[in-house]
């Protein structure tokens, strides 16, 4: 039977991982018809996270934690994602802003073959959102951005609800160069590049009152790796950096 690795990562999340963990897992087990495992991606916490974190990887079966010395979502998603023998690979927020009901459509066309990569979207018809318009404005500007400047297809970059079929995200990685928010935008621009089939699905999203990003430090951050990525592309370097011609044949097949 097929294996879904879904990775959480957290940094300073002690107060809600083990509900998130609890809600996802019981979901998991009565809606997902494969098996799976949920890793746990510790981003350098200083408060009790990887304690608890521990703590449900030796209770709970397919749940497993694993440690980073260093901040940053796309290290910790790098990490786990490059080490997974599952057939997909996906990742998650944990404060379960998207619906879970979105999960198994997220998937499927994974599984099947007929996509490489799948994304969660906000802004697509079908979606519904309830969110401040301080992040609406900052999300829609950067999505229109994206389309603008660098002809993306996709129309959410930013939402943390991602799969990949794992030997395609696996020949991404080394070609993708940021560690932290912008990971996710690289990805998907280098696989757009590539032809790779990136799916869309509408979710529903509640926006968490309680989170802790820095919605404009993270904007600055995604500009500054859009800049960086419109350069490489000017200069023929970011779809050549896909490790080899051998790497390169297997992605796009």
């Amino acid at each position: 039977m097929s294996l879904v690795e879904i990775v959480i990562p957290v940094y300073n999340e002690e107060r809600v991982l083990e509900a998130s963990v609890l809600r996802l897992y019981a979901f998991l087990r009565a809606d997902l018809p494969y098996d799976f495992v949920i890793t746990v991606a510790d981003n350098a916490s200083t408060d009790t996270t990887w304690n608890v974190a521990s703590r449900l990887a030796e209770t709970l079966p397919h749940v497993r934690a694993v440690h980073l010395d260093r901040k940053g979502r796309g290290r910790a998603l790098r990490r786990v994602w490059s080490e997974s023998s599952a057939d997909v690979v996906a990742y998650m927020d944990v404060d379960l802003s998207t619906d879970l009901d979105a999960f198994l459509p997220l998937v499927m066309p994974l599984l099947s073959g007929h996509s490489d990569l799948a994304i969660g979207s906000r802004l697509a018809r079908g979606a519904r959102v309830v969110r401040g318009p301080k992040r609406e404005f900052i999300s829609r500007s950067y999505n229109l951005l994206l389309r603008t400047l660098m002809r993306a297809h996709f129309t959410d970059a930013q939402c943390g609800f991602k799969a990949g079929r794992t030997e395609v995200v696996q020949a991404l990685l080394p070609a993708v160069q940021d560690e932290e928010w912008f990971f996710d935008t690289e990805l998907l621009l280098l696989a757009e590049r590539l032809g790779l089939r990136v799916h869309e699905v509408p979710v529903d999203w509640t926006d968490d009152p309680d989170s802790r990003v820095d919605i404009v430090r993270t904007a600055l951050d995604d500009l500054r790796g859009m800049a960086r990525v419109r350069r490489e592309i000017r200069r023929g370097r970011f779809t050549a950096a896909v490790p080899s011609p051998r790497a390169r044949d297997r992605v796009a097949a």
